[in-house]
């Protein structure tokens, strides 16, 4: 018979538990040990108890226990207090790796890569992976508690009588039944829940892109209403995985007082002679009734302390299914580190040779071989869909190729090579993008120590100085993302600027006249033409007959396969 596989949620949470399992064994232990020293000062209480009843205690003996329990339990908070610094510091150290690695991974991420987009990866990174500190710090430690406690105070009931012990083990098992019955409900509802906050936040996101256009068409009142219809579905999420979490603690409680209330039954009757079985010694001592029903209610209590935490371990797996989901997701990542380099050397030359490259999963293009000399301008033709975009990121390294070789000034372009190359090259994509900072800040990516003159003169290059005086604060004005204050042909124009601007060797511009009109088109078209005046060269994917018809070479995708 085939083995089962193991649920590869859990598996996700023990290897993010892995990487401070030392720590968060040594809290979980020290939170074991001091929940077991309640049984020498349940002791204490109950020989006290028993001397004053029976006549035997004296002022030295009560003062002699009262202090010995009091330093017990300055012992105990000392410990806890330990265990959960213990812990809080591992979670910390879990929480901050994962984080890393997230952000790390989908960082790298290629523009042409499929897969979740920005606003669930920002959720998963900063609200959902949070509700994995709750299952390590409070449900890890209560189920290891679980595995000791209940077997180390039964085992002492047992040694005093066997009947409490009877009576503990049948409600003891019957618990943890119920729980997983419960868990299965408080597993899917949180999954559900999870769901929910990253289809929110990829609502707000699509929106807040779209801002513009909502104002324009005066849909914000159909924008409001559907907020509204997903913040009610998440509000309907979040009460069911609250119901199953009271369900489980109700469950927990009802039988842990049925557990109790037969201990204590048990032990009053024979403490009155009415029960004459179940003990040892017959008949069951004073000192032996008190310390077993002080330890009855503690048998329970990291049963309480499982099901409280229930529900953070519903959360914690419907996360780490997120995780697993993400990364079995294995993007198209950017050749090369990333980072900063020196420039690769040598004139910027490409070459490509059989270049095959993944446009979505099972369908490969290839394209035809090319050479385009350094300082020469290129168009990209053919219908929409061939891959124009596609090759331009395979010939800037932001995407891998399948098969063939790409030669750059010289080089084959590899991962060792992607990051030198990148320096060099200037992208200007079909949709302008802005950071959150200010227009200057944006323009000066490019050329970080630009100075206002050199600012100004890129952007006389493209016509764009009365567009930028225009903006309320000129050069320190806040652009939204998507160039939120400026028109589309407005946003292109400061995207050739900042190319001009950073001087790059290589200019690669994805369709940079589409959907402009003809005054609008005739700049952009003279602003890249200046930069390839200026030395550069120049690769443009685009439908406009105009464009390609002043730039030298042409590379028609129109057949490829």
């Amino acid at each position: 018979m085939p083995e089962k596989c193991a649920d590869p949620a859990a598996a996700r949470l023990t290897q993010a538990a892995a990487c401070a399992g030392g720590d968060l064994g040594r809290g979980g232990w020290m939170s074991v040990l001091s929940a077991v020293l309640w049984l020498p000062q349940a002791a204490l209480v109950a020989s006290v108890l028993s001397g004053l009843l029976d006549g035997t205690a004296t002022d030295r003996t009560i003062w002699l226990a009262a202090g010995g329990f009091a330093a017990l339990g300055l012992l105990r908070a000392a410990i806890q207090a330990l265990s959960d610094r213990v812990l809080v510091e591992a979670v910390d150290h879990v929480l901050a790796r994962e984080r890393a690695e997230l952000i790390a991974t989908q960082g790298r991420r290629s523009p042409m890569s499929s897969g979740p987009g920005s606003a669930a990866v920002a959720a998963l990174a900063s609200e959902k992976l949070a509700m994995l500190a709750p299952f390590l710090t409070r449900y890890r430690p209560s189920s290891l508690r679980v595995r000791v406690l209940p077997l180390v105070i039964w085992g002492v009931s047992l040694w005093h009588s066997w009947a409490v012990a009877v009576i503990l083990l049948v409600a003891g098992p019957l618990i943890p039944m119920f729980m997983a019955l419960v868990g299965m409900a408080a597993r899917d509802a949180s999954e559900r829940q999870m769901d929910e906050i990253g289809s929110l936040n990829t609502l707000l996101m699509e929106r807040l892109n779209a801002l513009v256009d909502i104002r324009l068409l005066a849909a914000a009142p159909r924008v409001v209403a559907q907020f509204e219809g997903q913040a009610d579905a998440l509000r309907q999420r979040t009460m069911a995985v609250l119901r199953v979490a009271f369900l489980s603690s109700t469950v927990l409680e009802l039988f842990s007082a049925l557990g109790v209330a037969l201990v204590a039954v048990y032990v009053g009757f024979a403490l009155l002679g009415q029960i004459g079985f179940g003990a040892w010694t017959t008949p069951l001592t004073v000192r032996e009734g008190i310390f077993l029903l002080l330890l009855a209610p503690e048998f329970f209590q990291p049963l309480r302390d499982l099901a409280a935490a229930w529900h953070d371990k519903a959360a914690a797996t419907a996360v780490a299914r997120d995780l697993v989901e993400i990364e079995a997701d294995t993007p198209s990542a950017l050749l090369g580190s990333g980072v900063a380099v020196a420039p690769m050397s040598g004139p910027p030359s490409i070459s490509a040779r059989g270049v095959r490259v993944a446009v979505a999963p099972g369908q490969v293009v290839s394209y035809p071989d090319f050479d385009l000399p350094a300082g020469r301008t290129c168009a990209l033709i053919g219908p929409s869909g061939r891959g124009k975009t596609v090759l331009m990121s395979a010939l800037a390294g932001l995407v891998p190729i399948a098969g063939g070789q790409i030669t750059v000034a010289g080089q084959r372009l590899t991962a060792e090579t992607a990051d030198a190359w990148r320096m060099r090259v200037g992208w200007i994509p079909q949709s302008p993008h802005f950071f959150a900072e200010t227009l200057q800040a944006n323009l000066r990516r490019a050329a970080p120590g630009a100075t206002q003159a050199e600012l100004w003169r890129a952007l006389s290059a493209v016509q764009a100085e009365d567009v930028v005086r225009r903006l309320p604060r000129g050069l320190q004005t806040r652009l939204g993302e998507t160039g939120t204050g400026v028109s589309g042909g407005e946003a292109r124009r400061l995207m050739v600027a900042r190319a001009a601007l950073g001087r790059a060797d290589v200019i690669l511009a994805d369709e940079p006249t589409a959907n402009l009109d003809s005054e609008t088109t005739a700049v952009v078209t003279a602003g890249l033409l200046e930069l390839a005046r200026n030395g550069a060269s120049l690769i443009v994917a685009t439908h406009d007959p105009v464009l390609v018809a002043q730039l030298e070479l042409r590379i028609d995708l129109g057949d490829v396969a």
